[in-house]
């Protein structure tokens, strides 16, 4: 007998392919199984303003207060509706049918691909599971070549290869295909497999044509983070001003404050509505306004500052935040100075009622009573001086009770309330008993005003306000 060679041997003794065995298959459908399992279990996750402004605190983050994201700047543009796509409804339309596969993976996975990728494959693999299948039904996979078949694997969770599809009429047709199937992951892998194998220029082309895919294909972009392909994506499209919001988006990655106001400052040449552009407009100021104080204010130098220590920075919060704190910290200063409230009221044109709403809280927080009432005092064309405001003086009860006001402070600003029952029950509410009295004797209503007598300390200076009131034979009560 001859000798075999050791590379003979080599050669018997290993393989690149496995034998065929039951216990393997079953092994291997139960990774698929499970795979499927833990594939499907992966779902995509498809801030009055002028009513809220005295709830606003500086304790480092923004509460009733604008917020300069683009999610709000394009909310307060449109309405509602994706920030980014106000023209496009990105959700996929049409109900998903029952799909043995999910694409969610997708949007998450950038490890290292898992055996739950079989159903999403957009190359020529076929995986082992089907291979191990017996040989008729591997032979009618390879056989069949139309766009209706692969359709109809791909949904029931079978193996498929969209290579097949060479030419640009064939790719068409198995995306029109797999629309017309209303199953959203068949779409979304088709349309990842033009995307691999289809110039952008000739893609958006086509997806122009086709306004569910467009819509699916935009949504796959915007849950990958494409953000560069969006852009030339809704630039092909036509729609600037869509582009232009989506560039200004990138600002809220940029960390460092330097080059975001840099990046600001070039967006302003981007085409947006002329709406949009004033809000980028006023970012950009606010931005570089914040950077400005923040340098001086960081050091602390003033006597108010040790006072009442900074709890956070004033760099990115919104306008109205930066009004308060400024309001806080630096009231009271000339005009022409950045960090002054009234230069930020009136560079940003905040409204009158939402600067007195936002000044009353922080001087009220700092039981600053004398700038309170400079914020009311007018002068009648006679000299007088009377209290105004745009405001209900029942706010400004309500926001100056929040602050702890003593109840003189209180009352001054109870008595200016026109509605007698709402007075009442604020003065009821917060012990304001001469309030109480004065509207009861204005109403000459001597019954509530025995019953309330009959409340107070025999001692106290209300009851004996009352019994004088009650002596008074001048006043013609009503009952």
């Amino acid at each position: 007998m001859n000798r075999t060679k050791p590379e003979d041997d080599e050669y018997w003794n290993s393989t690149k392919f496995n034998a065929f065995t039951f216990e393997d298959d079953d092994d291997e459908f139960t990774k698929l199984k499970e795979s499927k399992r833990a594939v499907n279990s992966i779902l995509v996750d498809d801030d009055d303003d002028d009513d809220d402004v005295e709830k606003v605190s500086w304790s480092g983050e923004p509460v009733g207060s604008i917020s300069w994201s683009v999610k709000e700047t394009a909310s307060s543009i449109r309405s509602g509706g994706e920030q980014s796509f106000p023209k496009i409804n990105t959700a996929p339309s049409l109900p998903k049918q029952g799909s043995g596969y999910s694409l969610s993976s997708l949007f998450r996975a950038k490890s290292k691909p898992s055996f739950s990728e079989s159903f999403i494959d957009t190359s020529a693999r076929v995986y082992a599971p089907e291979l191990r299948k017996p040989k008729s039904e591997c032979q009618d996979y390879v056989s069949d070549r139309s766009p209706e078949e692969t359709v109809r694997r791909m949904r029931k969770g079978k193996a498929y290869s969209m290579e097949r599809f060479r030419s640009l009429q064939d790719k068409l047709l198995l995306l029109d295909e797999a629309v017309s199937a209303h199953d959203g992951n068949v779409i979304t892998a088709v349309l990842i497999y033009l995307k691999k194998s289809l110039s952008k220029e000739i893609l958006f082309r086509e997806l122009m044509l086709r306004e569910i895919a467009l819509r699916h294909y935009v949504h796959y972009l915007k849950e990958m983070g494409e953000q560069k392909l969006l852009v030339e994506l809704m630039k092909a499209l036509g729609r600037t001003e869509d582009m232009a919001l989506m560039q200004y988006k990138e600002h809220m990655s940029i960390k460092d404050e330097n080059k975001r106001r840099d990046f600001l400052k070039k967006s302003l040449s981007l085409p947006f509505s002329q709406e949009d552009a004033t809000h980028v407009q006023d970012h950009y100021t606010l931005l570089e306004r914040q950077i400005i104080i923040e340098a001086n204010d960081k050091k602390g130098d003033a006597e108010i500052f040790k006072k009442f220590p900074r709890k956070a920075s004033i760099l990115n919060m919104p306008i109205i935040t930066t009004l308060y704190y400024s309001c806080f910290y630096h009231y009271g200063e000339p005009e022409g100075t950045f960090s002054s409230p009234a230069n930020i009221r009136k560079t940003f044109r905040i409204s009158e009622k939402q600067y007195i709403l936002t000044a009353l809280g922080a001087r009220a927080k700092l039981k600053n009573w004398f700038d309170v009432d400079s914020l009311f005092n007018t002068k009648t064309w006679l000299g007088y001086t009377k209290k105004k405001s745009p405001v209900g003086f029942h706010r400004v009860v309500d926001i100056l009770q929040k602050n702890n006001a003593p109840v003189q402070v209180l009352q001054t600003y109870m008595t200016l309330i026109d509605d007698s029952e709402l007075k009442l029950s604020l003065a009821h509410k917060y012990k304001c008993h001469d309030v109480v009295i004065d509207t009861y004797r204005d109403l000459k209503d001597r019954q509530k005003l025995i019953v309330y007598q009959g409340k107070l300390e025999r001692s106290s200076d209300q009851y004996r306000k009352i019994e004088e009131i009650l002596n008074n034979t001048q006043i013609r009560w009503k009952n």
